[in-house]
């Protein structure tokens, strides 16, 4: 895929990751549709990025009906659809076992509805539509990009669910990719380390440069375009799929 061609659903678009992958698709000729739940930050995205290039949708990625008739909306905004790009999510830090007693289980599931079940239903309410594209070169039609995390393989104390929910969106990576191949749709996943995001901002200084230190090289936090880079990479290389591509500075997290 030619990034100029993308047509793309982000979603958690207007902060963070999400807002540095549409910058990329929008600086290289792409067009946008933004899924999240902050309107505020949803204006002032558009404002930057071109009320011709992106949009913005209210959108709960859990909520299935909502999100398939907001895919509906963003493939007539973009003139079609071959991308989506999942980037929405949520910590939902916490121990099995707290100061205040066991975790309650509805936070383990609001982590794991967010975090994997919304991937899920963004994604396949994107193939449901990619399906029907004209096929492009060795059959493509689409692409869909989840985003996992390295705790997805060394959760640290306090991140039960959060690694539960991202060892998921890693696990149903391949049977997805295998499964949309007869589509021509791939189907990636990123894992990423630690990166700047409004979430570290709001960390002390002493705490950043302790996560900066713990990165063997480069020593400090990854930049949301390096993100982006490889998203847009992954667009382009058709012989990438099924496949969770970790991007860390080879980072391993410590127990705690």
């Amino acid at each position: 895929m030619q990034i100029a061609n993308a047509r793309a659903v982000v979603t958690g678009g207007v902060s963070g990751l999400g807002l540095a992958v549409a910058k990329h698709l929008v600086a290289n000729g792409g067009k946008v549709a933004l899924f999240d739940v902050n309107d505020e930050k949803g204006a002032a995205a558009v404002a930057e990025l071109g009320a011709d290039k992106a949009r913005y949708f209210k959108t709960d990625v859990t909520d299935e009906a909502g999100v398939a008739a907001n895919v509906a909306a963003a493939k007539e905004f973009l003139g079609g659809l071959n991308a989506a790009i999942n980037c929405a999510g949520i910590l939902g830090s916490g121990r099995v076992l707290g100061r205040e007693g066991a975790m309650p289980l509805s936070q383990f599931q609001t982590t794991v509805l967010v975090n994997l079940v919304g991937s899920f239903n963004v994604a396949k309410a994107a193939a449901a539509l990619m399906q029907h594209n004209e096929a492009g070169e060795d059959g493509e039609r689409g692409v869909i990009v989840n985003t996992a995390s390295v705790a997805a393989y060394e959760g640290q104390i306090g991140q039960a669910a959060y690694s539960a929910s991202k060892g998921g969106v890693v696990g149903m990576t391949l049977p997805m990719a295998r499964e949309l191949s007869r589509f021509g749709i791939r189907v990636m996943t990123i894992a990423p380390g630690v990166f700047w995001t409004p979430m570290v901002d709001g960390m002390s200084e002493d705490v950043q440069k302790s996560l900066s230190a713990s990165i063997p090289f480069p020593s400090r936090l990854g930049r949301p375009e390096e993100f982006a880079d490889l998203v847009a990479y992954i667009l382009g290389n058709r012989y990438l799929n099924g496949e969770t591509i970790r991007i860390d500075g080879a980072t391993r997290l410590t127990p705690k």
